[in-house]
């Protein structure tokens, strides 16, 4: 807890554990922590790790086509789900009444949203309300999507809007359900892309990586526009890229285009794509780094100009 006038600086001896999630893999492991406009802490969840939502850790689900898997889970875990907390009620936190799964036993009463793969980056639009995260593919489809209460975006049971093959994941099923186990129909990306690791000539890039809508006043021609990126475009390079979109609705398709940047000639970035950020003002900006691992000091900080 930062208390007094300096704000910036932390009390360790003030933390309280709110949650613990047991992860069951090395990727996948976390995401986004963020405060919605109704006070209440978003927070998501990989589907923990290792490939098509299987292995250890993985749950037995209600889709027998497909071995796991955590995303489409909702009464054994958290993972592969955003999860709204109120953290100033209850020990060590409270339930939102209006939770999807508060009040009865279909589901787990953290969960708000599930069928995700990895969404490790997400954001809460500051004038609309509206959630936007990326999901993170396995080699075939990136995606991002318009998170909804109650809403199952699909996976392992579909990739994008592909139906999902656990056993041979670059040749997808001829077809799978629209709907889960308990009626509710899959939503589908609001922005869906070729990965280029699989499709190098048609792929946007490898591994969408979730941004803002631009609400600053620096670059008129983007408000309004979601910004977001992909890791990198080729594999082994930093040589990550940006993209801006134009919100069509929560239900898409939303158009989009790729940005270039004056002091970059000849390049989208130029440096693998790690997350992005937002001050008050609706500034946003980009994480970069030439490391494709949390090694080196290659790291910088980028704003949109």
């Amino acid at each position: 807890m930062a208390t007094g006038n300096n704000r910036e600086k932390a009390d360790p001896n003030s933390e309280k554990v709110l949650i613990n999630v047991n992860q069951p893999q090395d990727n996948h492991n976390a995401g986004t922590l963020m405060f919605g406009p109704d006070g209440y802490l978003y927070i998501s969840l990989g589907d923990g790790g290792n490939k098509n939502d299987i292995g250890e850790g993985h749950v037995t689900d209600w889709y027998n086509k497909n071995d796991g898997g955590n995303g489409q889970d909702v009464k054994q875990n958290l993972l592969g789900s955003i999860l709204r907390i109120d953290v100033n009620s209850g020990s060590p936190y409270g339930i939102p009444s209006d939770n999807p799964f508060a009040g009865n036993q279909d589901g787990m009463k953290e969960i708000y949203a599930h069928g995700l793969r990895n969404p490790y980056r997400f954001s809460i639009d500051n004038k609309t309300g509206m959630i936007i995260a990326a999901d993170a593919g396995q080699v075939l489809r990136e995606e991002i999507n318009v998170i909804r209460k109650g809403a199952n975006y699909g996976w392992n049971v579909k990739e994008g809007t592909l139906c999902f093959n656990a056993a041979d994941n670059k040749n997808p099923l001829p077809d799978c359900p629209d709907q889960d186990s308990l009626g509710n129909k899959f939503v589908n990306p609001v922005i869906e892309f070729k990965n280029s690791m699989t499709y190098p000539d048609e792929g946007l890039g490898i591994v969408s990586v979730g941004g803002y809508v631009y609400r600053g006043n620096k670059r008129a021609a983007l408000n309004g526009d979601y910004l977001f990126g992909v890791w990198t475009q080729h594999h082994g390079k930093p040589d990550g890229a940006v993209f801006a979109a134009k919100m069509a609705g929560e239900q898409g398709p939303w158009s989009y285009r790729k940005l270039y940047f004056r002091d970059k000639p000849g390049s989208a970035f130029g440096h693998y794509v790690l997350g992005f950020g937002q001050d008050n003002s609706g500034e946003v900006y980009i994480l970069g780094s030439d490391e494709e691992g949390p090694t080196g000091k290659t790291g910088k900080v980028y704003r949109i100009n």
